[in-house]
């Protein structure tokens, strides 16, 4: 299992330039709006003392009508606010969304939203994985984002901003990250009844790392090397193929339907995180999808033990 986790998971610790402007953005609102909060709270509370009725006089307090000065003060101050504010979230704005190849030799990188996980493709290696992206510290990663049913939102807190994933429009995000880590993020659309755990891990890589996983994603996934895994291999042609590939299985025939499986074992998670992918949470997913993630469209196959046994061993070669 991957040792590096995030600590935050917040766009109030940005480890990207992307992230940064947003945080920026955000405590320069936060600090204008505490300014206000109490300056609005001192003079109500100053009124309150200074002009309290301390002995109960059924006489009214002298009326005062119109005062140029303080209304042209409480007229120009919150415009003024409201200028600065504006000026700033658009330079936001355009800072966040930056044309595609703001540096050179950027990483391309395909999402597919499904209900309920996230399909990652590599053009430029045909490496496709699941739930757990893979980036290079220090470049412009460019994302496409698409959706194959309804609409979904792609949303790493730590690198950027949020953007819809809409079926037949795809849109366009660039993220970075600064250092090395985990960091989490999720689908922030409703999307149905699996939203909740349509969870998103990037891995941030350093360059050298980075291209030793792709290298090795690029593989095939491991031929059996032991009956269990042979027999579990013969298992997922007869039962799986239908809706999930493993490059170098023989029974698999490019279905997209579900996750693709190659290398499944070198993950950290299944299910788009509702499990930790280890030999025990996978023999209780694959006993029954449904009660682990209610909603999935991964049926209960009504598997034996000897089954479930023999497909955790193919399935979590590495």
């Amino acid at each position: 299992m991957h040792s590096l986790y995030s600590t935050a998971n917040s766009v109030l610790s940005p480890a990207s330039p992307y992230a940064q402007n947003i945080a920026h953005l955000f405590w320069v609102t936060f600090w204008i709006s505490m300014v206000i909060l109490v300056l609005v709270s001192a003079f109500v509370i100053f009124n309150l003392i200074r002009y309290r009725d301390r002995e109960r006089s059924s006489e009214l307090p002298p009326q005062t009508h119109g005062n140029t000065i303080v209304e042209i003060t409480w007229t120009t101050i919150p415009f003024a606010i409201l200028v600065v504010l504006f000026v700033l979230t658009v330079q936001s704005m355009e800072a966040v969304t930056p044309p595609k190849h703001p540096k050179t030799d950027p990483v391309n990188v395909d999402v597919v939203a499904h209900q309920w996980w996230w399909e990652f493709r590599y053009p430029g290696s045909k490496v496709v994985t699941a739930n757990e992206l893979h980036i290079p510290v220090g470049k412009p990663i460019d994302i496409t984002l698409t959706s194959v049913d309804v609409i979904h939102d792609f949303w790493v807190p730590e690198l950027g901003r949020k953007i819809d994933a809409v079926p037949a429009h795809p849109n366009q995000l660039v993220i970075e990250a600064d250092k090395p880590g985990v960091y989490l993020g999720t689908c922030a659309e409703y999307c149905g009844a699996g939203h909740a755990w349509m969870r998103i891990r990037v891995y941030a890589q350093t360059p050298a790392d980075y291209q030793t996983w792709l290298a090795g994603q690029a593989k095939p996934h491991p031929a059996p090397t032991s009956a269990a895994e042979a027999i579990g291999m013969g298992y997922f042609d007869g039962k799986c193929a239908e809706c999930h590939n493993i490059t170098g299985s023989g029974g698999s025939k490019g279905q997209d339907v579900g996750p693709d499986l190659t290398h499944f074992g070198t993950r950290d998670t299944l299910g788009a995180g509702v499990l930790a992918n280890t030999p025990a949470d996978l023999r209780t997913w694959l006993e029954n999808p449904q009660a682990v993630k209610p909603g999935v469209h991964m049926p209960n196959l009504h598997l034996s033990t000897s089954q479930i046994d023999a497909l955790v061993a193919y399935l979590e070669a590495k």
